[in-house]
């Protein structure tokens, strides 16, 4: 059973711009759906780790409203970190999904037992994927790899109910 959810950012939780302002301030677009997928899985017992190569305030600032467990920015070596984060607290493969989309997320998928990736993922993720989402990234993936993840445990309908009080 997954215990721990790990997200990239840009291309997965985003679509995979980076936006400015007039300031020079990076501006993300975070999908509403993406963050009922979060909800959802802290509904079934998961945790949520944020894991991205960039650093970024309004990563941040989402990571914060949506009661991310872990948020890690500025990581290079993603399959290090993970490999040691997971040592540290006892999780095995089978505890851990990742859910990412391009060539720096391959080596940190290859240490998790399922791994889902949007439909606009990088083909060579794509083909280690566990679970091909229809959604892009920034466009759903997080929540579309969520319910994926509860629907094969089984824990989707109680998910459901106790995030939002709905019997599905």
């Amino acid at each position: 059973m997954i215990r721990l959810l790990v997200l990239d950012v840009d291309g997965t939780m985003t679509d995979g711009g980076v936006y400015y302002d007039a300031s020079g301030n990076e501006l993300k677009k975070f999908a509403i759906k993406d963050g009922a997928g979060i909800v959802l899985a802290h509904a079934a017992g998961m945790q949520i780790m944020i894991c991205t190569g960039r650093a970024c305030e309004a990563v941040r600032r989402r990571a914060e409203e949506l009661k991310v467990e872990y948020l890690y920015q500025n990581v290079h070596g993603k399959a290090d970190f993970l490999r040691s984060f997971m040592a540290e607290h006892g999780l095995t493969s089978g505890e851990v999904a990742y859910c990412g989309d391009d060539l720096n997320d391959l080596a940190a998928m290859a240490l998790c037992g399922f791994v889902a990736c949007p439909a606009d993922a990088a083909p060579e993720v794509a083909a280690r994927a566990t679970c091909r989402l229809p959604q892009k990234g920034g466009e759903g993936a997080v929540r579309g790899a969520v319910e994926a993840i509860l629907r094969r445990d089984g824990r989707w309908p109680e998910a459901v109910r106790k995030a939002f009080g709905a019997e599905v």
